[in-house]
Parts: C-alpha cells; structure tokens; sequence
C-alpha cells in the first residue's frame, strides 16, 4: 500500500511538474509583442552566441550603433552604456552592432570584442556578433535603416534612432556624441510619445 501511495504521489507530482513547465513555456512566448514592426523584424546572433530576436524591442525606443573597438569615437561606449542605464527603465534600449568596415578598425573576433567592451567601459546594453554595416553584405537591419534614412554609416558609431512603432528612424552622424543635446532630445522626444 506504501508503494501504491509514494508511486501516486511520485505520478502527481511529475504532472505537475509538467504542467509548470508548460505555463513557463507559454509565459516566454508572450513575452514577444503582438506585433513587430518590419524594422525589427530581424533575428541575430550575440557577442556570446546566443539567439536575439529583434522583435523583443517592439515598443521600445532603439538606438541602434556600429561600433569598433580601435576607432577615435570608441570612447563613445561610455556615453551609449550610461544612456543605456539612464533611459532603459523608460523605454529606451541601446544595440551595438560592431563591424570592421572602417579602416579595419574591428578586426578581433565576437569573444575579443565582448571582454573589451565588457572590460575597458562596462558594456552591459545587448550587443550583436560582429557583421557588414555597409556594402553588399551589409546586415538586413542596416539595409532597412539605410532604406528609411537614405543616409549610409559613413564611419564607426554612427547612430539610427528607432520610435516605439518602427514607423520614424533618425540618422546620427558618428561623430555626434551620445551626450549631444541633439540625440537626447530625439530620445526624449521619442521616449515621451506613446504607441
């Protein structure tokens, strides 16, 4: 009988066990928003390796950078992560996208380039493996920005400024700091308008 009744126990558990998992499950899935807008529409993969979805930042505000770690506008790191930190809880989330498009001014691999930014500035906004922000392999995402812009990256830590519906993107030249009053009054402005 002491068998029977630890086995029924034992049996209960295991489906409730099962049916947590599959609450957790649906709960990961409806983290994704409804809908996303064609801009984020766009799956990568990190500095780590792992799978990003775009889409997890519908609603949101993105700025979108390309980085390098040898550039004279590196420093900017700095100012993008305390932007990151400052603004994230309202709405706003920073996406470095490195390349070594310019002057070869990015030539380590995804793991050199995640301990330096790590490391030298903190770096803790998401930052996406290395790819082509301009020419023929340039990554889709950049191919829509340059596209709704009708401006090209011209050099490292150039910035597009996405709206919360995908709908209004802003080209920042890369020598426009990220302190500059002109892209945080954008980023203001942007964080202020709702959906």
């Amino acid at each position: 009988m002491k068998n029977i009744r630890s086995i029924g126990i034992s049996s209960l558990l295991l489906v409730l066990g099962l049916l947590s998992f599959e609450c957790v499950a649906v709960e990961v899935v409806k983290s994704l928003p409804d809908s996303c807008p064609p801009v984020l529409n766009h799956k990568f993969t990190t500095l780590q390796g792992e799978n990003a979805n775009l889409c997890q930042y519908a609603g949101r505000v993105v700025l979108v950078v390309n980085t390098a770690s040898y550039c004279g506008n590196t420093h900017q790191y700095e100012g993008l992560e305390k932007l990151h930190h400052d603004l994230e809880s309202k709405g706003l989330t920073v996406v470095g996208f490195p390349a070594n498009d310019f002057a070869g001014q990015e030539p380590g691999t995804n793991k050199e380039i995640e301990k330096f930014c790590r490391l030298t500035y903190g770096v803790k906004f998401p930052m996406m493996a290395k790819s082509h922000v301009i020419g023929a392999e340039m990554n889709p995402l950049f191919v829509q920005l340059v596209k709704a812009t009708q401006i090209e990256p011209e050099w490292n830590f150039h910035k597009y400024l996405v709206s919360r519906d995908g709908k209004t993107i802003l080209s920042f030249p890369a020598q426009l700091t990220p302190e500059d009053s002109k892209l945080q009054d954008a980023i203001e402005s942007m964080l202020n308008k709702s959906q």
